[in-house]
């Protein structure tokens, strides 16, 4: 019992800490952030606080509006944090990689199902929405990837929908702070057990760079693919 109160007291201190250097980091690029999430609570305390008076139960509103002020701020700060995380990100190849190993319950990715030698690169999720492709590289490029990719999937999976996403800032593409939104925005079409089906088949079909090591996160620029390593399609 007291090795586990050492271990949780050893533990905060960590979180805290933590927490204090994405603030730091976050506030480099966000130099708003501070009066933004002050107001946040301040202005969710006071609201609920101002109604326990109207209805007369000051006490339990002000506890409750305190414990939702702090809510407020940690969501509002997870997301401004998200937002510039995903900024100082935007351009690195495998930035897309990150987000989908991020992207929540419900979804199992697979980074780097298709590859060039020019970095330009495709990446696999699978959840109730289908099949999600998400390319990042020369647009022109990643189409050719992309309609590869579609096309050796299709001889086991014809029936399952597949979307494609290419990011980037340009028109018809999606930034990388945008991914995740637009991808749980998707419209559901499948069932646990036709989502757990569908990633046992596509695990059957083997993945292009399954026998390449690759980093987790964003790959460092000028790596090259090995000679004689997978075939590109």
């Amino acid at each position: 019992m007291a090795r586990k109160e050492t271990a949780a007291d050893a533990a905060n201190p960590g979180r805290l800490k933590q927490i204090a250097l994405t603030y730091k980091m976050t506030r480099r690029a966000d130099k708003k952030i501070g009066l933004v999430l002050a107001a946040v609570g301040i202005v969710t305390f006071g609201v609920f606080l101002a109604i326990g008076f109207l209805i007369g139960h000051p006490i339990y509103l002000g506890i409750l509006g305190f414990l939702l002020a702090f809510l407020a701020t940690a969501i509002v700060f997870g997301r401004r944090a998200e937002r510039v995380a995903f900024g100082q990100m935007e351009g690195q190849p495998g930035a897309a990689a990150a987000v989908l190993d991020n992207i929540g319950r419900g979804w199992t990715t697979t980074p780097a199902v298709a590859m060039n030698r020019n970095q330009d690169v495709v990446h696999r999720a699978v959840g109730k929405a289908g099949i999600v492709l998400v390319a990042e590289g020369n647009p022109n490029r990643v189409k050719s990837l992309l309609a590869a990719e579609k096309k050796r999937m299709n001889r086991i999976v014809a029936d399952v929908p597949v979307h494609d996403i290419i990011v980037g800032t340009g028109e018809g593409q999606v930034e990388l702070k945008k991914l995740r939104a637009t991808m749980v925005k998707l419209p559901r079409v499948l069932t646990g057990p036709q989502v757990t089906a569908t990633n046992d088949r596509l695990r059957a079909l083997g993945d292009l760079m399954s026998n390449m090591p690759l980093p987790k996160g964003p790959m460092p620029k000028g790596v090259k693919l090995p000679k004689g390593g997978p075939k590109m399609r």
